[in-house]
């Protein structure tokens, strides 16, 4: 399957890289690479992920407090955000209706 990421969802990982980074060096990247495997795992078996809205899926990163929202849409994976696990996810159901 292709992953495909959703501006938003770049937004995202690009936002919580820069935060980490600028508070430990390398933690930044180590969060990149968290979000790597993640990618790696959803194309592996995205219908092992639980519904967290509708047909938009979730999986939770294993080192950081992040959630990756996503939608398997025929041979595609949509990627609709990597957020806090903290953050108001009203904002996901949202994106996910957006074209």
């Amino acid at each position: 399957m292709i992953l495909v990421l959703r501006r938003e969802a770049e937004a995202d990982i690009l936002e919580a890289f820069r935060w980490y980074e600028s508070k430990r060096p390398g933690l930044g990247h180590a969060f990149v690479d968290a979000v790597d495997d993640a990618f790696e795992r959803v194309a592996e078996a995205p219908s092992s992920f639980p519904v967290a809205y509708r047909d938009l899926r979730r999986l939770v990163l294993r080192r950081f407090p992040y959630v990756v929202y996503f939608r398997v849409v025929e041979d595609n994976i949509q990627v609709f955000g990597v957020m806090h696990g903290r953050r108001d996810h009203r904002v996901m159901h949202r994106r996910s209706v957006l074209p």
